[in-house]
């Protein structure tokens, strides 16, 4: 039985489904657990990562969060085909309403999010992937969008595709449903970086070092733009960034980080 009750214990709470914990410099781990060895997206499982990402959300003091699955076999195999074979019209639509608010909250989350893809990342997880803002994938890994091939039609962040990649693309890959591999994705800019499954972890925890010395607010604020500019006319795109580029020497941020830059050692020549 569905349990959605979460515990909590310091700085690390956990669902039937997920995890979260939050380090001490702020960076933030969430992770699917009991989802099968490819870490299917059911309805318990949505419905625990956005508990846990609404939890996340209220958390003081973050700065990254990391999404990642269980185990290296897969990021997330897909939505659940065996709850989505026993679905009807109105069912169907509650379904993919729930995943889609799922991808939406990670994609409009107030931090930078960093997908950790090993193996399979397939349909349902490669709009997850997409949503999220930086994407980091072993060489094994592997990426398809099969929904054609079981009768339905990729739908809500699918249609990220076209931004990411181009039309020509993102069509191949949802209307064929073929599988591409981790050199084709990264040729596609379909994931940032690709390394030795090995040092997969490595690699992240090098960006997340990377973020880390930035200011914590100058991120939330281009991630905020980032998203804007996805929507907004690029006039009134060009108008709210010199606002948010104001805004940001209210923060004290541009004046510690500047001077240390003007204060950092220099060279003899």
């Amino acid at each position: 039985m569905h349990d959605n009750r979460e515990k909590e214990t310091g700085m690390e709470r956990s669902w039937n489904h997920c995890t979260a914990a939050v380090d001490e410099r702020g960076v933030a781990l969430l992770k699917i657990i009991r989802s099968g060895s490819m870490n299917v997206l059911g309805t318990p499982v949505v419905d625990d990562l956005r508990a846990a990402l609404a939890a996340l959300h209220s958390a003081g003091g973050l700065r990254l969060l990391l999404l990642r699955g269980d185990g290296d076999k897969a990021f997330v195999g897909g939505a659940d085909i065996k709850e989505m074979a026993r679905l009807t019209q109105g069912s169907a639509e509650t379904f993919i309403t729930n995943l889609h608010d799922l991808c939406e909250q990670v994609r409009q989350f107030p931090v930078p999010v960093i997908a950790r893809i090993p193996g399979w990342c397939l349909g349902a997880g490669l709009e997850l992937a997409m949503a999220c803002d930086i994407r980091i994938a072993a060489e094994d890994s592997k990426y398809a969008m099969p929904e054609v091939r079981v009768g339905i039609p990729s739908v809500i962040h699918a249609a990220l595709m076209p931004r990411l990649l181009g039309s020509t693309r993102a069509g191949w890959l949802v209307l064929t449903g073929e599988t591409i591999d981790a050199a084709t994705a990264l040729d596609w800019s379909l994931v940032n970086s690709v390394v030795p499954l090995m040092q997969l972890d490595e690699k992240i925890g090098e960006v997340v070092n990377g973020l880390l010395a930035c200011g914590d607010q100058a991120l939330r604020t281009q991630k905020a733009l980032l998203r804007s500019w996805e929507e907004l006319p690029l006039s009134q795109a060009l108008q709210q960034s010199i606002a948010a580029f104001g805004r940001a020497f209210t923060t004290g941020e541009p004046q510690k980080y500047m001077q240390a830059f003007l204060d950092r050692p220099r060279p003899k020549r």
